[in-house]
């Protein structure tokens, strides 16, 4: 069993948090599990990539065309991050999206929402609200978890274990938070 989840975000939007979750689960189930990160520039506004092959024993870098999941935390990341799917695999997205400096410094029209998703094409994606659920639960900075809570049903791991590696790696103070922003992202991408 191998099942490569390629997880796209901007500096600050906790995607090396997220991969940290996802590695922990693998080692609470025993899964042998193997990951890579591209951090680039990664303070804030900087695109930041992590690669986790669950169930792989050999390579931890994903081909072009081959993930299973796009886990994306910001919606132009996802178009940018598309190329990395394979045709039947799926998109999990916060429709989130900051524009890059370089796009208002240069007086480029920015892009919309509906364009952003058009570009997606007709692969399948799920969109979610992250940020209202995120305020919701208590704390905007915990959109990666609805998001990674949103993404799993469709992973290899059970949901007992994802929760107990988001105990094991959130800060203390903040693991019932997390805990319910992962909750409500299960509900939301059922919808």
């Amino acid at each position: 069993m191998s099942f490569d989840v390629m997880i796209v975000g901007i500096g600050g939007q906790g995607t090396i948090l997220t991969s940290n979750i996802l590695g922990k689960a693998c080692v609470i189930e025993g899964i042998p599990v193997r990951g890579a990160e591209t951090h680039g520039m990664a303070q804030r506004g900087g695109s930041v990539e992590s690669q986790i092959r669950i169930g792989q024993e050999f390579g931890p870098l994903i081909a072009p065309g081959s993930a299973d999941m796009l886990l994306s935390f910001d919606l132009m990341e996802a178009v940018r991050a598309a190329h990395w799917l394979k045709p039947e695999g799926t998109i999990y997205t916060s429709r989130e999206f900051v524009i890059p400096t370089s796009v208002f410094m240069q007086d480029f029209p920015a892009p919309t929402e509906q364009m952003l998703r058009e570009m997606l094409g007709d692969r399948p994606a799920k969109i979610i609200d992250s940020r209202a659920l995120a305020e919701e639960a208590g704390n905007i900075l915990t959109q990666n978890i609805v998001m990674l809570g949103a993404a799993s049903p469709m992973l290899p791991l059970k949901k007992e274990s994802l929760q107990e590696a988001i105990r094991r790696t959130v800060p203390p103070k903040t693991i019932d938070l997390n805990l319910k922003a992962f909750e409500m992202g299960i509900d939301a991408g059922k919808n």
